[in-house]
């Protein structure tokens, strides 16, 4: 990574660095198999040049004599480069980009990340991929550093956290009470965060003390963890405390009541998606006075962003911002993993102490290398999991075996689905593709990343491992960036085995290490982990926490060029759409708090 490389390259780390030749060689022979005889051939004949340099003042007066004796074996040597050369051009010719997109459908497609061998390279721009080889190794000869380790805007630096400054919260409404909210939460980790901070706020709202809530098992996530296995209560409690009463349980004569019986049972079909604050109060109030408590059941994105009391916004933030704090146990292994990619012990920014408290130490405080720097590293959000790939409807170049494989997906898990595709009328691939609606594959991942100036020695934090594909689909990544590690490898079995099947754990782990990087990239912005992460980063990183969102539709127009395109145009375009997603600009109206802080509610602006 340009500058850092010679700290990379310290054996004591646990990613001792690969020598150059050997990265040249890899990564060039991703798109040209003959490229590592080349290398080699120049790598020797320039060796040989360089000593007949060294030498030819001393052989002037016997060169007539020594090419006399050895005119047979300078003939043989010669002859022997030309076979060599033609063999070599044979060889280039047959295994070109064009004939690499062209070759026969994969027999099989994973769609368990690694499960395939990588010999089926499903590759949709092998141009583009191969210039990007030439230009990665051009940027490490120059040690040329991307500049998008860095924020593109300053203005990003003058907003800084404050959700949780005082509010005067008068004694007289936190005395009264309208009764108890119970909430159920559905889906994952990232959605079940949303929900927990949206009835904190409806709790404030209708003036009730709000239940801790609780967790539903999903078929999906398998994960039968609970916010106490999750985030700390007490904490959490005590936060809140001044602005929300917050308990952990039901009083004991409402536990066995029949919510359903009695009209306290509120379902997603009761209340309105982004529902009001007057909807609330319009259909829940009074169900929640005359029955003293009610339960939302399925709790998810029930609530709207406008327009909203200036200070219920703001606790939607404190809620997500200061208030969930995970626990010790996430919080240990988030710090060891954190460890293991930078070789470093200390903290570096406010979000690795807001998410790992105590558990990130100063190392400087024990004296252990005082003058070595954190490797930097950045973490990549790929949304390319198989139900995602089935439901876009796109196509990826996977052939017949890929259409087929998917459209048995879909029917198994998608039934509504498929009954609304046979009432509507059909969208082709290539409009689905150019409007935007196809998700990144980890071939236009590594594109942009490459576009962007970031070397192939750069480490590359995988957050998830269910890549559709599998290798086959990964290795035109791995290819260009050989670096890339996900948490199994990190951690060893027995320090991820307390998470095994709590995949909301696991995830937690993900939100750290994506939250903690120099860079994060995703390739979803609709994403639940990417919406929030990057709104934490935006609120914690201070205007050094820089996130890379590409632009799927205007990412799409630019492949749409890769038969004709040069590389410097693509760098250009690239360039352009991620530095225009990163101005700095406030919330707009009905947009997320949990990706856009930047808001008087949230953030406070000091010029």
């Amino acid at each position: 990574m340009g500058k850092q490389g010679s700290k990379q390259g310290d054996l004591s780390s646990p990613f001792a660095s690969f020598q150059y030749q050997f990265r040249y060689q890899k990564m060039v022979q991703g798109s040209d198999p003959t490229a590592g005889k080349k290398f080699e051939l120049l790598h020797g004949l320039r060796s040989n040049s360089m000593k007949f340099g060294s030498f030819k003042g001393a052989y002037v007066g016997k060169r007539h004599t020594w090419i006399r004796k050895h005119f047979s074996s300078i003939v043989f040597t010669v002859a022997l480069m030309g076979f060599l050369f033609l063999l070599d051009s044979f060889l280039g010719s047959i295994f070109e980009p064009s004939v690499l997109e062209s070759s026969p459908t994969p027999a099989k497609l994973s769609s368990e990340f690694g499960d395939d061998d990588g010999k089926n390279v499903v590759q949709m721009y092998g141009r583009l991929a191969s210039m990007a080889s030439g230009a990665l190794v051009e940027r490490e000869l120059k040690q040329d550093e991307s500049k998008f380790w860095e924020e593109s805007y300053r203005q990003a630096s003058v907003w800084s956290p404050c959700a949780d400054r005082k509010e005067l919260i008068s004694a007289e409404k936190l005395q009264s009470n309208n009764g108890y909210i119970l909430v159920s939460a559905n889906g994952g980790l990232n959605q079940q965060r949303v929900a927990v901070c949206n009835a904190v706020a409806v709790a404030s709202l209708l003036n009730a003390t709000l239940v801790i809530p609780r967790f539903l098992y999903s078929n999906v996530w398998k994960d039968p963890s609970q916010f106490g296995d999750i985030y700390q209560e007490e904490y959490f409690i005590k936060t809140l405390k001044d602005e929300v009463n917050i308990v952990k349980d039901l009083p004991p004569h409402l536990k066995s009541l029949d919510f359903k019986e009695m009209g306290s049972l509120i379902t997603d079909s009761d209340i309105s998606k982004e529902a009001t604050p007057a909807e609330y109060i319009e259909k829940i109030l009074p169900l929640l006075s005359k029955n003293g408590v009610v339960h939302f059941l399925g709790y998810g994105n029930r609530l709207g962003f406008d327009p909203l009391p200036s200070e219920l916004q703001r606790l939607r933030c404190k809620c997500n911002y200061h208030a969930l704090k995970f626990v010790p146990k996430i919080q240990e292994i988030g710090s060891l993993l954190i460890r293991r990619i930078r070789n470093y012990d200390g903290p570096r920014n406010k979000l690795d102490k807001r998410l790992l408290g105590n558990f990130i130490t100063d190392g400087r405080l024990n004296g252990n290398d005082m003058d070595r720097r954190p490797l930097k590293y950045l973490a990549l959000h790929l949304r390319f999991e198989v139900d995602m790939v089935a439901y876009s409807l796109c196509n990826f170049g996977g052939g017949q075996v890929e259409k087929a494989e998917l459209q048995a997906y879909r029917e198994d898990h998608f039934p509504l689905l498929m009954q609304r595709l046979k009432k509507s009328k059909p969208v082709s691939a290539e409009e689905l593709r150019s409007s935007g609606r196809c998700p990144l594959t980890p071939e236009e991942a590594a594109l942009v990343l490459a576009a962007l100036g970031f070397t192939s020695d750069t480490y590359i934090y995988l957050a998830g491992s269910q890549i559709y594909g599998g290798e086959s689909r990964m290795s035109p990544l791995t290819n260009l960036y050989p670096r890339l590690i996900t948490k199994e490898d990190l951690l060893s079995p027995s320090e991820i085995a307390p998470f095994k099947n709590l995949s909301s754990q696991l995830a937690a782990l993900d939100f750290i290490a994506c939250a903690t990087a120099d860079v994060f990239a995703i390739t979803d912005s609709g994403s639940q982990l990417s919406s929030l992460v990057s709104g934490f980063r935006t609120y914690y990183g201070g205007g050094h926490s820089p996130t890379l969102r590409p632009s799927k539709k205007r990412l799409a127009d630019i492949l749409s060029t890769n038969q004709t395109i040069r590389w410097t145009d693509f760098e250009a375009r690239v360039t352009k759409m991620i530095t225009e997603s990163q101005t700095v600009r406030m919330r707009g109206w009905g947009r997320s708090i949990y990706r856009q802080p930047r808001c008087p509610e949230c953030m406070c602006k000091f010029q």
